[in-house]
């Protein structure tokens, strides 16, 4: 029963999309060319999910599914659109030619008026913008890396850290990787921005640890800042998307991606803090593992602070922005920067700095992408390096953060 409804809308998508090809074509072999199109990629994406191996998890095969289904759904549904308005219109018509006719006039005429044909055309030429969007963010968009620069003023910035710059990635997850190429110019990219301190924000592979095999060398070319590396664990981190054989052989997995962190040179963060020391004063880097709100709880914000004094500037990272609204930002001991990625921005939406900024992951999390600032409380949630579930970005592109810390004075 839980399959009639989507099989049903389905099936009302397709009706109203092929309605859309006969009108705009009388051609037979165009209308069954499209047809049997349909049926093939269909067939394919139920393939591709019906033999979904939970033991294996998510692979490039549905990545590439899920690609297409967007990429066969989507349009179809701006198609629909237009077409059942049309509908409605043709509705009223009818109606109304048929009270005139049979009440004023007595005669017999077609009720329901024909389709019009530029119709369809505008409602493909609409269809045809998202159709361009996805294409492009599957086989563009995803590697299309952008630096997002901020500088951040806090009053109580030791002033040994003026001008200091942290560089954040977040979401890597390798097992969606495709194009050795555009990740070697990422990492360039990375190590272009020369910061002081690198900071990794969870999410390093999908599910299971062999996803970064390929990818040590690779990321282990990331230089070690002067002031080191430090990363945290995020959801995808703990193999809990996968189904296990025993206990033992998801605890080895766990371990094994925790141990990829040293692989690359970076110092993991479990529930624990490090401070970066730089002309006799500190700064303290706090890693919590996952806290979501509506995901695993491992994150413990009091163990992972027992190190550091109230009066310590505080750079936080909890890889699930979630915690940083129902935790962080109001607690006593005054989070100072809190850095997030998880939501990847949906890797659709829109995004024109000053004019508009819109995803669908805004109705589930009210911090989602960017900085934010309540209390003198600094959030970023870094849009992500790499991609999931959709093998591409629209309008939300992957992100390498560079944030710079400023000592406040009386003029900034």
């Amino acid at each position: 029963m839980r399959w009639l409804i989507p099989i049903f809308l389905y099936v009302l998508l397709e009706v109203y999309a092929f309605q859309v090809v006969k009108t705009m074509t009388k051609n037979l072999w165009l209308q069954i060319g499209y047809f049997v199109l349909s049926l093939l990629i269909l067939g394919y994406v139920i393939y591709i999910f019906a033999n979904y191996d939970r033991s294996v998890g998510p692979t490039k095969y549905t990545l590439r599914a899920s690609g297409l289904l967007l990429l066969t759904i989507v349009p179809k549904l701006i198609l629909v659109l237009f077409m059942f308005g049309e509908d409605i219109i043709r509705v009223c018509i009818a109606g109304y030619t048929y009270l005139t006719n049979t009440f004023f006039e007595g005669t017999a005429t077609e009720y329901l008026p024909d389709r019009r044909k530029f119709i369809s055309q505008i409602a493909l030429g609409v269809a045809a913008i998202p159709f361009a969007g996805l294409l492009h963010g599957i086989f563009r968009g995803k590697y299309n890396f952008k630096v997002i620069r901020h500088v951040l003023h806090f009053d109580d910035l030791p002033a040994a850290f003026d001008g200091f710059r942290i560089t954040q990635i977040s979401d890597i997850h390798s097992g969606s990787f495709d194009d050795a190429a555009k990740i070697e110019y990422a990492v360039d990219l990375i190590n272009e921005q020369e910061s002081d301190l690198l900071l990794f924000t969870g999410d390093i592979v999908n599910t299971v640890a062999e996803e970064m095999d390929d990818w040590i060398d690779t990321f282990k070319r990331i230089k070690n800042p002067k002031y080191g590396k430090y990363s945290v664990l995020g959801n995808h981190d703990y193999g809990e998307y996968v189904t296990w054989n025993s206990q033992e052989e998801k605890e080895a997995n766990f371990n094994a991606i925790k141990d990829i962190h040293n692989k690359i040179d970076f110092n993991l963060l479990l529930n624990d803090s490090a401070f970066v020391e730089k002309d006799g004063e500190r700064i303290a880097v706090i890693g919590v593992e996952n806290w979501g709100h509506n995901f695993k709880k491992a994150g413990d914000l009091t163990k992972a602070s027992k190190k550091v004094a109230q009066e310590d500037f505080k750079v936080l990272l909890s890889h699930d922005p979630s915690h940083w609204e129902h935790e962080v930002k109001k607690h006593t001991d005054h989070y100072h920067l809190t850095l997030s990625g998880h939501t990847h921005g949906f890797q659709f939406g829109i995004e024109i700095p000053g004019f508009i900024r819109w995803s669908p992951v805004q109705y589930v999390y009210k911090q989602w992408a960017g900085m934010y600032d309540e209390m003198g409380r600094y959030l970023n949630v870094n849009r992500g390096f790499g991609f999931h579930a959709f093998p591409g970005r629209v309008g939300i592109w992957p992100e390498i953060t560079v944030i710079e810390l400023r000592k406040k004075t009386q003029l900034s």
